[in-house]
C-alpha cells in the first residue's frame, strides 16, 4: 500500500521554528554575573540552546543534574528566562513565508517541543502563533519527551492524522530519532543550534535543510 500524501508539517520550536537563543543567552549570562562569573558570548552559547536549561547550565557551570548547586542555578535561570521570554526571540529569517506557504498549500503545521508548557504557551501567544498552529505539544504534555515518539504520536492523535502523512523538522538528533520512531519523514534544520562536532548527516533523516525556504522545496519534491 503506498504511503498517504503529506498533509502535516511538525516543527521543533527552539532552533527550528524560532531563534530563541538571544533570550536564553540573556538569562544565562544574568545567572553567570550573579555568580561572579564572566558572561559568555552568544556565539558560544547558540549550539547549546536546543538542549534547554540542562544543557546551558552544564556548559556554563560544568554541572549536571544531581550535582550540588545544579538545581538552584537551573531554577534561577528559568525564573529570569520566564520574564525575558520573547524580548529578542524571532522566527528564523523567511520562516514566516514558509508558514504562509504551507497554509496556502492547505497543509497543517504544528509544534512538538521539549520546552515545558509554562514557557511554550506564553511564547506562542506573544508571537501570535497559537492561533495558527494546528497543535502545540510541549515537553510536559506527555509522560515521555523526545527522543521518545510519544509527543509526536500525541500530535497525530490531536490532529487525527496518520504519522506517514507527517514530516517532522528539528535541529537535534533526538528530534530525528523521535520522528523516525513515530513513523514520520524527518528533516534536519541545519540553520538551527547544531554544534560543530555533531554530524547531522549521520542522523538518518530524510533530508537536510540549509535554510527555511528549502522546506517548501522539499515538500514540493515529495508531495
Amino acid at each position: 500500500m503506498p504511503a498517504p500524501a503529506l498533509s502535516t508539517v511538525l516543527f521543533d520550536l527552539d532552533g527550528t521554528l524560532a531563534d530563541t537563543a538571544p533570550d536564553l543567552y540573556f538569562a544565562l549570562n544574568r545567572v553567570l554575573e550573579e555568580q561572579g562569573r564572566e558572561p559568555l558570548p552568544l556565539s558560544e552559547l547558540r549550539p547549546h540552546a536546543s538542549h534547554g536549561s540542562i544543557g546551558l547550565i552544564r556548559h556554563a557551570f560544568g554541572l549536571a543534574p544531581g550535582d550540588p548547586g545544579f538545581e538552584a542555578l537551573r531554577e534561577r535561570f528559568l525564573d529570569i528566562y520566564q520574564t525575558h521570554l520573547a524580548v529578542d526571540t524571532r522566527l528564523f529569517p523567511d520562516m514566516e513565508a514558509v508558514l504562509e506557504g504551507l497554509e496556502a498549500l492547505g497543509l497543517r503545521w504544528g509544534i512538538v517541543t521539549n520546552k515545558p508548557g509554562w514557557l511554550t504557551d506564553p511564547l506562542m501567544s506573544v508571537m501570535g502563533l497559537d492561533r495558527r498552529a494546528a497543535c502545540v505539544v510541549s515537553g510536559d504534555t506527555t509522560a515521555r519527551r523526545k527522543p521518545d515518539p510519544d509527543p509526536l504520536h500525541h500530535a497525530c492523535e490531536l490532529l487525527r492524522v496518520d504519522p506517514r502523512e507527517c514530516v517532522y523538522i528539528g535541529d537535534a538528533e533526538r528530534d530525528i530519532l523521535a520522528g523516525k520512531r513515530a513513523g514520520m519523514c524527518t528533516l534536519v534544520a541545519l540553520f538551527g543550534y547544531i554544534d560543530s562536532h555533531e554530524q547531522p548527516d549521520q542522523w538518518g533523516a530524510d533530508g537536510l535543510i540549509g535554510t527555511p525556504p528549502e522546506i517548501l522545496d522539499w515538500i514540493a519534491a515529495h508531495a
